[in-house]
């Protein structure tokens, strides 16, 4: 596989996560892990479908214990630390600590072996995250309060637990993609035992939340998994890392169209920010 396809593959979960807030607000009321659990049970299960038709099962039993326990790690943490993070903070101000993660990733990136950060990876992603800020904050909020702290913190290790896992995830090359059904598995059944201790169940009440859940598990927290691991392994890790900023832009897109959201100056200013950001660091990295 040509790195530009593995990146054009990886970018296919940028376009995945944008359809998440608009499947997590039609999955309501169920909460937050328990939606994590089922969402993942889907996920991992079809994964490990496709590798089982493929006759990739024995590869699992390759793969070490320590890879099965990172991607775990990388999978739950993430989710288990945004949403205490938005029920600690303010969403807003929470979300944009949170959405560092694609410009850590850039930076992360360069220290990797073959990689080289230029300053128009650095520009690029400036401009991206300047670009999910507007988008995330709505052009306003509550501002930065001390009694906050501990959920900005919280966003702060969710950025850098997914940052961490997605470049960590490039030293594992050697690794199978299927590996990441596991992970699914995995993190399905810690999110179920969370669930039960410290949430109370609450089932979706209509055919929208389940299709809602379905549409979830199927693809922002299922496939686009398996395809982010092919794009950080054998693509342009730095443009998929500034790409990334594309996801809150078109999330918010997506909620205008279905009519959750009004437009505004705001997502046109974000438009601009993410595509120029995005465009200067790929000219960066065709350079490299």
């Amino acid at each position: 596989m040509t790195r530009n396809r593995a990146t054009t593959i990886g970018f296919v979960a940028v376009l995945l996560w944008s359809l998440l807030a608009l499947f997590t607000v039609g999955s309501a009321p169920v909460p937050a892990l328990l939606l994590n659990t089922i969402c993942f049970s889907i996920g991992g299960t079809l994964g490990l479908i496709w590798t089982w038709a493929n006759g990739g099962l024995g590869q699992l039993r390759t793969v070490r214990w320590t890879t099965y326990l990172f991607g775990t790690i990388g999978l739950f943490g993430y989710h288990a630390l945004y949403f205490s993070a938005l029920r600690m903070a303010p969403a807003a101000e929470a979300g944009l600590i949170a959405y560092l993660w694609p410009l850590l990733i850039v930076l992360f990136s360069g220290l990797l072996p073959g990689e080289h950060l230029r300053a128009g990876h650095l520009i690029g992603a400036c401009l991206g995250f300047a670009g999910a800020a507007v988008i995330i904050a709505g052009g306003g909020g509550a501002g930065f309060q001390a009694s906050h702290l501990p959920g900005y913190g919280l966003a702060l290790l969710c950025a850098l637990t997914w940052s961490g896992y997605s470049v960590m995830s490039r030293r594992l090359g050697d690794t199978p993609t299927s590996s990441v059904a596991v992970f699914c598995i995995f993190t399905a059944i810690a999110s179920g035992g969370l669930h039960l201790a410290i949430e109370e169940t609450v089932w979706p009440g209509t055919a929208f939340g389940w299709a809602s859940i379905a549409a979830l598990g199927l693809g922002p927290v299922g496939l686009a998994f398996y395809v982010w691991d092919i794009g950080v392994k054998q693509g342009d890790i730095q443009i998929l890392g500034t790409a990334s900023y594309a996801a809150p832009l078109l999330s918010t897109v997506v909620l205008v169209v279905a009519g959750i959201a009004a437009p505004s100056w705001g997502l046109a200013i974000a438009a601009i920010l993410v595509t120029g950001g995005a465009a200067i660091a790929a000219r960066a990295s065709l350079k490299s």
